[in-house]
């Protein structure tokens, strides 16, 4: 009988993440073929045209960075808080129960309030860096703070044995019981947090902004357009969560080998 290697393994799955993506490019290229009007659904072949089209123009590269710094920036803003905010409530049970209103407010709060109500004290340029930090830094708080809780008992008490500095406490113990949970939190908030940010921009309109291309294709009733800027916003995301949480594994593989 034939053995089947690890990496024939990893090539069938591919093959099949590939059959699965033609396989529904087909159906959407039947069902626009079978409307026949762009206007409400537009052939992925249109899709790939209208984006090469959209490439080689310099305000499409702009777009794309006009948000992505400005979602990444609210989401390391959030991420650092909430690492900050967690270790806190770790530490003192006041700042816990303190935060928990604020915490329970943000997560059950639409982000369309947010937005229409921060945008009387932000400006719109701004809102998605707002947005984008109040929807991940629950995400963040909790997953970190469920994190540090979970920490090995014994190897705590073996460290106030042995009396390990504090220094060496947060990094041979608590970075390696509270990485899944980070690790976790940041694979879920990159996506909501570009997903609100987007949203953001949608209603605030920012110029130059992802956002802005969305709501003139809808106000033009461009098609080839809102699913061109939609496989970007996709494909953006996609790309920028698998190289963040590529460098997090390599920078604390890097740090375990120290």
């Amino acid at each position: 009988m034939a053995s089947t290697s690890p990496s024939d393994g990893g090539s069938r799955r591919n093959a099949i993440r590939v059959w699965s993506v033609l396989l529904w490019l087909a159906v959407w290229q039947i069902a626009a073929m079978a409307i026949g009007h762009d206007i409400l659904l537009v052939s992925p072949v249109t899709v790939v045209r209208r984006l090469v089209e959209l490439a080689v123009t310099g305000s499409f590269w702009n777009s794309i960075g006009f948000s992505l710094l400005r979602i990444i920036g609210g989401f390391f803003l959030a991420a650092g808080t909430g690492l900050l905010f967690a270790a806190a409530s770790y530490r003192f049970r006041a700042i816990e129960i303190m935060l928990e209103p604020p915490m329970q407010t943000i997560k059950a709060t639409p982000v369309a309030s947010f937005v229409i109500l921060i945008l009387i004290w932000v400006p719109s340029r701004n809102l998605s860096v707002v947005i984008s930090f109040l929807m991940v830094l629950p995400i963040m708080y909790t997953n970190v703070l469920a994190g540090i809780r979970s920490t090995d008992r014994q190897l705590l008490e073996m460290a106030d044995v042995f009396r390990v500095p504090t220094g060496r406490r947060i990094r041979y113990i608590y970075v390696s019981q509270v990485l899944p949970y980070f690790r976790s939190a940041c694979s879920v908030a990159l996506g909501l947090g570009w997903k609100s940010g987007i949203a953001a921009e949608v209603i605030g309109i920012p110029v130059g902004s992802i956002g802005e291309k969305l709501y003139q294709s809808k106000i033009f009733l461009d098609t080839p357009d809102l699913f061109a800027w939609t496989l970007v916003i996709i494909v953006v995301s996609v790309c920028f969560e698998k190289l963040f949480l590529k460098m997090l594994d390599a920078a604390v593989g890097k740090l375990e080998r120290m």
